[in-house]
């Protein structure tokens, strides 16, 4: 997991590449670019890109909050441990 505000190559890749497909939108919207059809189609792979890269954040958001919810229910388990005198370390005592 990284840590919160740290940026791997692969983040700042698919922020590169949305860029790319506005300032191309822009500027096709605006006239400034004129290209034949196969060169038309060009953003539709830094596009690809960019959902492949979304659904592996998700992925791994979603691993994230697995981990959170086990360690919930273990921790919530040792409360209960610990609320009902089922702790072995207390009944040593």
């Amino acid at each position: 997991m990284n840590k919160r505000g740290k940026s791997n190559i692969w983040d700042i890749l698919a922020w590169i590449a949305l860029a790319g497909i506005i300032i191309w939108v822009l500027l096709k919207m605006f006239g400034i670019i004129n290209t034949p059809l196969w060169i038309e189609y060009a953003p539709v792979w830094p596009g690809i890109y960019l959902i492949g890269w979304a659904v592996e954040r998700l992925r791994k958001t979603n691993e994230d909050l697995v981990q959170v919810k086990k360690s919930m229910i273990r921790m919530s388990q040792d409360m209960n441990k610990l609320k009902y005198g089922e702790c072995p370390v207390l009944k040593e005592k």
